[in-house]
């Protein structure tokens, strides 16, 4: 086989036969280019990875003894591979006829676009929130599926906080946004190096999000492009782990809000010092109460979905 174009990289735990779905749809989508592709399986225990087997050589299974989480995965499974262009997907995620050409002229068009994410829909068709803002202490309150959002979508927080849905309305082609879903983006891999991928102390959730952040900071920008689809069946790998999930949802959330939002560093003034301590004091209360709601008053929601409702 030449040198690959593209190489998708997945991380499974537990996706049942929507691993199988994800892989078909990767195949059919990059027929007619030159790709290879790595699942990294997190010590599943459903056999979902015997899926891989259809699609070998082109796909490689890497086993995991334990679970490393979603971070981990995917760099571990970047470094597996060699082509310039990396399209990371969930395994409950497949893309739909078109999606990968649409993306790779929505990357490339842009040199110093270094991800590009495409409208990602829930099985019944309705948009998920995919591209965002970037989180801040009111994203609690104007989240995707918060009851103020819902009340007053029009206030521009509510649109900041999720853009994808107004983007989808307004009709536009490609769109500079703060951050995007990891289930489904295409990268340049010059980008990822750059940045060191993602951040490995995020086992799951926010890991998106600091990616994204960091690529900006680094002079590349991301962008949502809304003529690609991708269908999204939200919260299949975490329904068995639903309390480890909230958990790590809530810890990522303080991980980011402690690195971007309130960083530490050398403080010269005792004022900023104190001011930058109450707010992680805050955050920590608040994200605690958080967790402790959800661990016990679970709503009929998947993990994923209850972390996207503050996301």
């Amino acid at each position: 086989m030449t040198t690959p174009q593209v190489a998708a990289v997945l991380v499974n735990y537990n996706a049942g036969p929507l691993l199988r779905d994800a892989l078909q749809s990767i195949a059919d989508e990059l027929s007619g280019h030159e790709w290879e592709a790595v699942v990294v399986d997190n010590a599943s225990t459903d056999a979902s990875d015997a899926a891989v087997l259809s699609f070998a050589p082109r796909v490689r299974l890497v086993r995991n003894e334990r679970n490393v989480g979603f971070a981990r995965g995917v760099n571990q499974a970047i470094a597996q591979t060699t082509a310039p262009l990396v399209l990371i997907m969930n395994p409950d995620c497949r893309l739909v006829a078109g999606a990968f050409a649409t993306l790779k002229i929505g990357l490339e068009r842009r040199e110093l676009c270094a991800i590009v994410g495409p409208r990602i829909l829930d099985p019944d068709g309705s948009v998920q929130g995919s591209a965002r803002g970037d989180p801040d202490m009111l994203t609690g309150l104007f989240g995707r599926t918060t009851l103020i959002r819902r009340v007053l979508p029009g206030l521009p927080i509510s649109r900041r906080n999720v853009a994808s849905e107004y983007i989808v309305r307004d009709g536009k082609q490609h769109v500079i946004v703060d951050w995007l879903s990891g289930a489904c983006m295409l990268a340049r891999r010059e980008a990822l190096l750059a940045v060191h991928g993602f951040d490995e102390r995020y086992f799951l959730y926010w890991e998106d999000a600091d990616l994204c952040r960091r690529l900006r900071s680094a002079g590349y920008h991301v962008r949502y492009v809304p003529a690609a689809l991708a269908v999204h069946r939200v919260g299949v790998s975490t329904k068995r782990v639903r309390s480890a999930a909230v958990r790590a949802f809530h810890d990522s959330a303080y991980l980011y809000y402690v690195t971007h939002v309130a960083p530490g560093g050398r403080q010269h003034r005792i004022a900023r010092r104190i001011r930058r301590k109450a707010k992680r004091m805050l955050a920590r209360v608040i994200l605690s109460t958080r967790c402790w709601v959800h661990l016990n008053f679970p709503m009929d929601r998947s993990p994923r979905s209850e972390a996207e409702s503050s996301g």
